[in-house]
């Protein structure tokens, strides 16, 4: 189990990120090989991920919703172009993964994905966490005691 950090803390960090957000919906549950391949796929891209840190992602959390099932991953990168250069490099997992959907489920409309993708400057953002352990962007980035100076949310995002 994660450690717990009591009291309210925060996350610093003194670059630019991206946040990308990115998913997939079952709309036809019983079609097993439309979308269990988009989830291996997207299981190995993470493993990818984790495993070389030069690739830019920073950090991630995932959700699961059981109906309609659907899943969200949000991942924290150094940059815009950190992202592009994974999705892009045939060398990498993604680009035959885009490839394998686009042909065997692409417009069927079995299997839904997303994505949203959030270029966000060192002051513009801020965040809380209380009783919580090292989530979001805390956990990709500096986790941070809160303090006089960044008691509200006011004072958190200058």
């Amino acid at each position: 189990m994660d450690k717990i950090f009591n009291g309210r803390f925060t996350a610093k960090t003194d670059q630019d990120f991206v946040v990308f957000i990115i998913g997939m919906r079952v709309n036809k549950w019983w079609l097993f090989h439309r979308w269990l391949p988009v989830i291996l796929a997207m299981t190995k891209m993470l493993m990818t991920l984790q495993k070389d840190k030069s690739l830019g992602m920073r950090g991630m959390e995932s959700f699961f919703r059981l109906f309609p099932t659907t899943t969200c991953l949000i991942s924290y990168w150094d940059s815009f172009e950190h992202l592009d250069r994974f999705a892009s490099d045939k060398s990498l997992p993604h680009y035959d993964a885009w490839m394998a959907f686009m042909k065997k489920a692409g417009k069927s409309g079995d299997v839904g994905i997303y994505h949203e993708t959030y270029k966000v400057s060192q002051q513009g953002f801020e965040c809380l966490y209380g009783n919580m352990p090292k989530f979001g962007l805390a956990s990709a980035f500096s986790h941070e005691a809160v303090t006089p100076a960044s008691h509200s949310a006011k004072d958190r995002i200058k």
